[in-house]
């Protein structure tokens, strides 16, 4: 691993406190206009970095996801939040664990790496490829698309679907590590 990465030769854990994941979910339609985009805080519960292996394992508690969404009224965004948890999108009684493993790590420089791992959400498990737009000795950041019926969810679609979810979701992520 380049120079700027995290240090090898130790196990650091995340810092769950200082790190933070987002999700973007956006609309789309012919009367997309009508409806409104989202923005989703995603609290990592757990995490760590290997520095010999060069790979991170990331765990979020999905019941703990949160709808932001300030121009929201507090009912619409728990009428969001109460759809995102249940069983029609991420269904998190039955599935209550998001996590990222990675097995490969690119980094071509300070800029410009990619982290390929396995994704679980809903159930399952399939690649995904972040882009990883900032990396140093104490953390590094950048950003994943997700596609959620690669995963078996349905994008909420209202009105005859003439509003609905985009089904690709944009995931920020800034990981601190531990000294």
């Amino acid at each position: 691993m380049a120079a700027a990465s995290p240090a090898a030769g130790r196990v650091r854990q995340v810092d769950v406190q200082q790190s933070k994941m987002t999700v973007h979910v956006s609309k789309h339609g012919i009367f997309g206009f009508l409806g409104e985009d989202h923005d989703i805080d995603a609290p990592i519960s757990s995490g760590s970095y290997d520095g010999d292996s060069q790979t991170v394992d990331i765990t979020v508690d999905a019941a703990k996801l949160r709808v932001l969404d300030p121009k929201l009224s507090p009912q619409k965004r728990n009428d969001v939040q109460t759809n995102m948890l249940g069983p029609e999108v991420l269904d998190v009684v039955r599935y209550p664990t998001i996590r990222f493993t990675s097995n490969r790590a690119e980094v071509a420089g300070a800029s410009r790496s990619t982290i390929q791992g396995e994704l679980m959400l809903h159930g399952q498990t399939h690649p995904v490829t972040l882009q990883v737009a900032k990396i140093d000795e104490k953390h590094f950041a950048g950003s994943a698309l997700i596609r959620q019926t690669a995963f078996g969810i349905t994008p909420i679609r209202i009105a005859g679907g003439t509003v609905s979810v985009n089904d690709e979701v944009n995931v920020d992520f800034e990981i601190v590590l531990t000294p």
